[in-house]
């Protein structure tokens, strides 16, 4: 009997393959960027018609007072259901259609979804309208060959991933929509590899570091106190003594790349003296010395670390620099922090898909984490529901990058993956 659901299964989402490819490239067609958030109404109209069709119950939900959410930019998030017939669990399959900007270096229409050489390219390809469209197809696929399975079967297209989720998933759990009572497994199909299994994240802490000195006139700068200069002592501390410091650091979590297996820190921003001007502006600064200078940090943490001692460090080298420089003062300011997050390996949702993979690929999946976060972090923290995993097609490596693409065999791969999964959670007669 298993065998025969496998079989019809992986022919049902074969057969939709064409479909599959013409859906993620219309969805990649409706530039969603973030920021600000374009268009965010626009695919979920889209997504409620396709969705609608499909027997789906669908609500769209905007995330009124959220962070970034404006009459200008609202922040729309859809949430589509469709009931079994008879009572069971609920499998839901959360993807954020949001994407970073375009950049340079593309030798394509980002928004265009060519397909070549088995490959559809656009930005949000890979990162991961390939994965919301896999996991449509896969669901669409599974009703109907099975159309009396059991429990739910639930797909969202939520906003502002990219720009930490507080717009999309956090505020659907903050409503209740990831709550343990009423959802009980979730796969993001974020671009982590057909052939792995994601099970959480590191930790991340953002930052904003103030250097603070005193305007005086440019030519005679001995009257002022440079702020960026003071900024040049914190960088300069940062090289010797905190990059060290963290690249001691290993963890035993299954991080990819291996890189990522030491805690990190980036400098994301510098801003000093006067603010940029308009690009039409042609005339020359005003000779000033500069009285604050600013940089924002992301700190990416292990589970092995706490976050008081993660900021704790930072304040530590700031303290030395101080006491260095007679004259240093500066602030710092919480941007953003989230905890790390794994799932255990033993979890149902992590045994459910490694079985599935194993029957479409021929091998047992490898156990990863990501380094940075993904919208895992709210479902744990704020929806309080720890069976949950990120599985898609996609290389991890193509996110955010030029000539971004995710692969049309690897789409059909993932789907069938996702489709097995639900027999094997939804069909509790499957072995009669």
């Amino acid at each position: 009997m298993t065998e025969d659901i496998d079989r019809r299964l992986t022919a049902a989402v074969a057969s939709r393959r064409d479909a599959l490819v013409a859906l993620t490239q219309d969805l990649i067609r409706i530039p969603t960027l973030n920021p600000p958030g374009r268009n965010y109404r626009e695919i979920c109209d889209y997504l409620d018609g396709r969705l609608s069709g499909a027997g789906f119950q669908v609500e769209l939900i905007r995330a009124e007072g959220a962070l970034a959410d404006s009459d200008a930019h609202p922040r729309w998030n859809l949430v589509a259901r469709r009931e079994g017939r008879r009572s069971g669990e609920t499998v839901h399959f959360n993807s954020h259609h949001d994407v970073v900007e375009v950049g340079n270096g593309w030798t394509v229409d980002p928004f265009g979804g060519e397909v070549i050489d088995g490959r559809v390219y656009g930005r949000g390809a890979c990162d991961m309208k390939g994965g919301l469209a896999a996991s449509i197809v896969a669901a669409e696929a599974f009703i109907g060959a099975f159309p009396d399975f059991s429990g739910a079967v639930e797909i969202s297209a939520t906003a502002d991933e990219e720009s930490g989720g507080f717009g999309g998933v956090a505020y659907l759990a903050e409503q209740g929509w990831f709550a343990p009572s009423r959802v009980q497994h979730v796969i993001i199909p974020e671009p982590l590899n057909k052939d792995r299994i994601c099970l959480g994240h590191r930790g991340v802490w953002w930052a904003e570091i103030e250097t603070k000195g005193r305007i005086a006139h440019g030519s005679m700068p001995f009257l002022g106190d440079c702020a960026v200069r003071h900024m040049g002592a914190v960088l300069a501390e940062m090289e010797a003594n905190l990059f060290p410091l963290l690249a001691g650091k290993r963890t035993e979590m299954p991080v990819v790349p291996d890189g990522a297996k030491q805690s990190t820190l980036n400098i994301n921003a510098i801003h000093g003296g006067e603010p940029e001007q308009d690009p039409d502006y042609t005339g020359l600064p005003a000779p000033c010395v500069p009285d604050r200078c600013r940089i924002t940090i992301d700190r990416r943490f292990l589970i092995e670390e706490n976050i008081g001692e993660v900021k704790a460090e930072v304040r530590a080298m700031l303290e030395r620099v101080k006491a260095a420089r007679p004259s240093f003062d500066y602030e710092i300011r919480d941007l953003f922090e989230v905890q790390p997050t794994m799932t255990d390996e033993t979890a149902p949702v992590v045994r459910t898909v490694s079985d599935a993979i194993e029957k479409v690929l021929a091998k047992r999946p490898d156990y990863v984490v990501s380094p940075g976060t993904y919208d895992q972090k709210h479902i744990d923290r704020i929806g309080r529901l720890k069976n949950c995993i990120a599985y898609g097609p996609g290389i991890l490596d193509l996110a955010h990058q030029p000539d971004e693409w995710v692969g049309v065999q690897d789409m059909v791969d993932s789907a069938t993956v996702m489709a097995l999964t639900l027999a094997e959670l939804l069909l509790p007669d499957r072995q009669d």
